[in-house]
């Protein structure tokens, strides 16, 4: 397995975490699943090769798009697949969405529509664009080039949405929410009404989301016990933090880092 991240460049590192690429030797007799948990963060993602179905809760499998977006989520997502893959992402930051696409967050959470029905025409010569260009280094300055374009087109919406947001972020899901609607000159039903429109969520849920991201980013330091790692993503106990670690990623934290989880393979690359 592969699995590398590459920084944007600086105008557009705003609106872009990184662009990140997936690539796995698979074969038919022995699938790969793959899990997605909860995130504030949307991305656009283009399977290159492969296509993944994705797993229901019932068990029931759908085919994935070839090309498309991974709206902010509140849930968990299974996949899998039986051949070799490739795939090219693109993290964006939450508010990309009205940024980028004049598209309010709130309206693709926990959607994952196909580039074109995203974009129409243009997701369309994007997708096919991203499928035909030769390598990965040629996919991310083809992203560039049509997310710049989205940027000339778009009214820049409220840098102060963007900073609140941000400021969720840079204080992993800690930051008061009225201390911020505080802050900002705002009450706290202005601030959940923009923190819908540029996030997706209240601001209370996206703190939630950020925190549990601040926990799931302390996998690798074995020499943690999970109710250290709690503790220092701002958990009051462990059975508070085992209970929302269950909520966005359907599995007891014990098994998330164990590395016993669908969702960790990549990380031990």
């Amino acid at each position: 397995m592969h699995y590398y991240t590459i920084l944007p460049p600086p105008d557009l590192a705003a609106y872009i975490r990184c662009f990140w690429v997936l690539e796995h030797e698979v074969s038919a007799c022995k699938p790969y699943f793959h899990k997605t948990m909860a995130d504030g963060c949307a991305e656009l993602i283009f399977h290159y090769q492969g296509r993944f179905d994705e797993i229901a809760q019932s068990g029931k499998t759908a085919l994935s798009f070839t090309s498309g977006l991974s709206g902010p989520s509140s849930q968990f997502r299974r996949f899998c697949i039986g051949e070799s893959f490739g795939i090219f992402g693109v993290y964006l930051f939450p508010f990309a969405l009205p940024g980028l696409f004049k598209i309010p967050a709130c309206e693709l959470v926990n959607e994952m529509p196909d580039l074109q029905t995203l974009l129409g025409k243009k997701g369309e010569e994007l997708e096919e664009q991203m499928m035909l260009a030769e390598n990965n280094e040629v996919r991310v300055a083809i992203m560039c080039r049509f997310l710049r374009r989205c940027l000339l087109k778009s009214a820049q919406p409220e840098p102060a949405a963007f900073a609140m947001i941000n400021q969720v972020i840079q204080n992993n899901g800690l930051t008061s929410v009225a201390g911020l609607a505080a802050q900002n000159n705002l009450s706290i039903r202005q601030l959940e009404r923009k923190f819908k429109t540029f996030s997706g969520f209240s601001p209370k849920l996206f703190s939630r989301i950020v925190r549990f991201h601040t926990a799931m980013n302390a996998y690798g330091d074995r020499n943690k016990s999970l109710t250290e790692i709690a503790y220092e993503a701002g958990y009051y106990d462990q059975s508070h933090f085992i209970h929302e670690f269950k909520a966005f990623s359907g599995e007891h934290p014990g098994s998330y880092f164990s590395g016993n989880s669908e969702a960790t393979e990549y990380r031990d690359v």
